[in-house]
């Protein structure tokens, strides 16, 4: 207890102690001045003068690509404000299943966030990766037709990429008859 009243102490004891403070006055090097004579508050006069800069090449242009984008980005801004409205009454009365499904599906994406350290493709593969996992559980037979028709439109790719190959090679190594290039004409 007499360690926090001595530290206490010392600032009190400072804080009542009184002495005088001399300043030199600028433009009177010999003379002091006391506290009360400063003048905390003015600072010496300045002339600034304001010079207008001169347009370079690039202003003319940003103006006219300002110009251009401002009915772009009032758009935006209007939808966006319906769309931030919209989402805070939906949020405000959410359907009965909505929280689960949040839960069910954002929660594998953060978790692929977390596992995903190192390489970019890792962070575009794990989270929805792990979110398609968590989308498959709670929609089963959506996700069955997604992956039914996601796996016919691949087979029929790979189909017709096999066809363009082929023609290409058969192309290449049937000669085409009746016509004989200019490079293989016999000269006599």
């Amino acid at each position: 207890m007499y360690k926090v009243a001595g530290v206490a102490a010392v600032p009190v004891t400072l804080s009542l102690m009184s002495g005088t403070v001399f300043a030199a006055a600028e433009d009177k090097p010999n003379v002091t001045l006391n506290t009360n004579e400063l003048s905390l508050y003015t600072t010496p006069q300045q002339k600034f003068r304001y010079v207008e800069p001169d347009i370079g090449h690039l202003e003319p242009g940003v103006t006219t690509l300002r110009k251009l984008a401002e009915p772009y980005v009032t758009w935006l801004k209007y939808w966006v404000t319906v769309i931030i409205s919209f989402t805070f009454t939906f949020l405000q009365n959410p359907p009965a299943e909505f929280y689960p499904l949040v839960a069910v599906i954002g929660f594998p994406g953060i978790i692929g966030l977390f596992l995903a350290r190192g390489s970019r493709v890792k962070k575009l593969i794990y989270p929805t990766g792990l979110m398609a996992a968590g989308y498959s559980m709670y929609y089963p037979q959506v996700a069955a037709s997604i992956t039914k028709n996601t796996g016919d439109s691949l087979y029929d790719f790979a189909l017709q990429g096999y066809v363009n190959v082929e023609k290409v090679f058969n192309s290449a190594t049937t000669p085409v008859e009746g016509k004989v290039s200019s490079s293989c004409q016999v000269q006599n």
